[in-house]
């Protein structure tokens, strides 16, 4: 069988990139604006944000393969998918693999 141009763009490997407002999504899950981002750290697998408003303290961790959890004072508000239907302030891009060319989906 002959791989047409279309199935091949689709047997390519893909790079999904993942950008949130961390400050306006934890007002969008708190109702508290203006968060300030104080710490970060990174590992092989996720990226995690300390952030606080006031007394109140959050964590953001964001792993790679599009998974998120936040927990403010404790207490879980976010444990998911992290997608534009999840948060208003999450935003995906897609990239080839080889050449790092943006994917447009329609």
């Amino acid at each position: 069988m002959i791989e047409t141009g279309t199935q091949a763009a689709w047997d390519a490997p893909v790079v999904c990139r993942v950008e949130v407002d961390l400050s306006g999504w934890l007002e969008q899950l708190t109702g508290n604006s203006n968060w300030e981002l104080y710490d970060e750290s990174e590992d092989e697998t996720y990226m995690s944000f300390a952030m606080r408003h006031g007394l109140r303290q959050a964590e953001v961790t964001l792993y790679h393969n599009g998974y998120a959890m936040v927990d403010v004072d404790g207490e879980s508000l976010f444990d998911g998918a992290l997608t534009p239907a999840t948060s208003l302030c999450a935003h995906l891009s897609y990239y080839r693999a080889d050449s790092g060319d943006l994917i447009t989906l329609n």
